[in-house]
C-alpha cells in the first residue's frame, strides 16, 4: 500500500517540465518567424526544462530501492519518503512555471536585443536551481535512517 508514495514525484515534476518546454516551445516558434537564425540558440530554455524531469526520476529510484515488507518499512521512513516526493515534486513545478515563463519571455526579447542573451541564461539558471534545491532537500529526507 506505501508504494503509492512514488506517486508523489514525478507527476507535478513531470507537469513543470511540459508546461516548461510547451511555454518555451511557443516562444521560439513565434521568434523562428521574425529570425530563423537564432532557433538553435534559443533551445536552451526546452533543455533546462527537460532536465527538471529528472529529478523526479532520481528521487523515485532512491525511494523505490529502501522500499521494503510492512514490518520493516516503518511509518517514519514512509512519512519521509513522502516529504521526499512531495519536496522533489513541487519544486520542480515551481522550476518549470518559472523556466517556462522566462524562456518564452526571454526567447521572445532575444530575437529583438541579442544583448538579452546572457541575462536570459541567468535568470533560466536560478530558476533551474529552484528545482536542485528540492532535490537536495529530497536526497536529506529519502536517505535519512528512521531509527
Amino acid at each position: 500500500m506505501l508504494k503509492f508514495l512514488l506517486f508523489f514525484s514525478p507527476p507535478p515534476i513531470a507537469l513543470g517540465a511540459a508546461y516548461g518546454t510547451a511555454k518555451s516551445g511557443t516562444g521560439i516558434a513565434a521568434m523562428a518567424v521574425m529570425r530563423p537564425e537564432l532557433i538553435m540558440k534559443s533551445i536552451i530554455p526546452v533543455v533546462m526544462a527537460g532536465i527538471i524531469a529528472i529529478y523526479g526520476l532520481v528521487v523515485a529510484v532512491v525511494i523505490a530501492g529502501q522500499i521494503r515488507p510492512p514490518p520493516e518499512y516503518v511509518l517514519f521512513k514512509a512519512f519521509l519518503h513522502l516529504g521526499a516526493g512531495l519536496s522533489v515534486g513541487l519544486s520542480g513545478l515551481a522550476a518549470g512555471f518559472a523556466i517556462g515563463i522566462v524562456g518564452d519571455a526571454g526567447v521572445r526579447g532575444t530575437a529583438q536585443q541579442p544583448r538579452l542573451f546572457v541575462g536570459m541564461i541567468l535568470i533560466l539558471i536560478f530558476a533551474e536551481v529552484l528545482g536542485l534545491y528540492g532535490l537536495i532537500v529530497a536526497l536529506i529526507l529519502a536517505t535519512r535512517e528512521a531509527k
